[in-house]
């Protein structure tokens, strides 16, 4: 049987546009997807960029008016890997024309306009999903089954980090991450630590309900790249104590300037009965501890990816061979496909996406203040039903 084909629109073409890009050709090759996807348009800065961007990527057309993208009824998605601050005019402009859209985190810089955005995707009854890929690695749903199954015992602590170095040379340049749209540190990189917090803690000790936040802008300021400096007001490091609706506690850090750390996204769960550790620098591997060992045969031991973690297996049916970055992405892209056919509920949609940036902003308003603050309940998802995706 012939399949729909789905047209898809991408609108950037830097590093996590490229990253999109390989997940749908990726994700076409290795799952059976419910649509023949077709790689339909790319939106870049200037014509030049686009079309050099849509020739490397796979791109039938392009274009550098991302409204005429958006408004051309060939396409059916919208993807969305554009600075930060442009994530909600984009996506609104989308949601109007009546398409899908698929945004790259942060889902946008305010709570408000996350609101915004998951508002109007409801009310007009598109699908969406917000890139969280890390979220997608079999190893953390492995890790979540422990927890759920009681292999930990009853969850008593959780300590989350994603650090990077990208920023922590003072000369360079002022960028849009550091722009106040842009968001800051505990934005665009801890929001990885507060989405995989909520996602392995949500089934077990529930969601975050207070924050005590400390959140640290280290340099001032920043050269223009006009000859002069502008000073910095976002973070560089935002860190915060949790509180869990279960009484567990915890904390998690976001820090650009985490001086030799290209990618550290941490996490260690803490049980009564057992403890996880977790690297992503090795995100094949998931570190095990157990008190039930016999004494002298103590220790963390290494459960190594394999086929029999689902969906490792559609890549390689060899366990050690690991998977890539870039696969991450491929099953995220698998899974939005099975929701936007409706076999599944969407993964991790704008709703989602708001939970996470009322996160953001609670830690923010807790470091102002310096005082503990309870986290509003939006429609908080703790996404219970998130096992059923991991069989895409």
């Amino acid at each position: 049987m012939t399949k729909r084909k789905l047209r898809i629109g991408l609108i950037g073409s830097g590093f996590m546009g490229r990253t999109h890009a390989f997940g749908y050709s990726t994700a076409s090759r290795v799952f059976d997807l419910p649509f023949q996807l077709e790689l339909a348009c790319l939106a870049d800065i200037t014509d030049e960029a686009a079309a050099k961007a849509a020739d490397a990527l796979g791109f039938a057309r392009s274009t550098s008016d991302w409204r005429a993208l958006v408004n051309d009824p060939e396409i059916d998605v919208v993807n969305i890997t554009a600075p930060n601050a442009f994530h909600k005019e984009m996506a609104l402009v989308a949601i109007a024309a009546g398409k899908h859209v698929y945004c790259e985190k942060p889902l946008a810089p305010l709570a408000a306009d996350a609101r915004e955005m998951a508002d109007a995707a409801e009310a007009k009854g598109v699908k969406t999903q917000v890139g969280f890929n890390y979220l997608c690695n079999p190893m953390l749903a492995l890790a979540r089954d422990m927890i759920v199954a009681g292999e930990l015992g009853e969850i008593r602590g959780y300590r989350g980090l994603h650090a990077e170095d990208y920023m922590a040379d003072p000369m360079s340049p002022f960028t849009f991450r550091l722009d106040p749209a842009g968001g800051g540190a505990l934005a665009d990189i801890g929001s990885h630590a507060l989405a995989t917090a909520e996602f392995l803690m949500g089934p077990a000790a529930g969601p975050i309900t207070q924050v005590m936040g400390d959140c640290v802008t280290v340099i001032k300021t920043r050269p223009d790249g006009k000859g002069g400096t502008r000073a910095v007001q976002v973070d560089d490091i935002g860190r915060a104590l949790l509180r869990f609706e279960n009484g567990a506690t915890g904390s998690v850090e976001g820090n650009w300037i985490a001086t030799g750390r290209t990618m550290q996204h941490d996490f260690e769960v803490y049980g009564t009965k057992g403890a996880l550790a977790f690297t992503q620098q090795r995100f094949n591997e998931l570190h095990f501890f157990s008190t039930s060992d016999a004494w002298g045969r103590k220790g963390f031991r290494r459960i190594e990816a394999g086929p029999e973690h689902a969906p490792y297996g559609l890549f390689c049916v060899a366990p050690g061979h690991q998977l890539g970055f870039n696969d991450l992405k491929a099953i995220e892209v698998a899974r939005y496909l099975e929701a936007l056919a409706g076999h599944q509920p969407e993964p991790f949609n704008f709703r989602a996406g708001l939970r996470i940036q009322t996160l953001v902003e609670t830690i923010h308003a807790s470091s102002r203040s310096a005082a503990w603050r309870d986290v509003p309940t939006d429609k908080v998802q703790h996404q219970k039903e998130y096992r059923q995706h991991e069989k895409a």
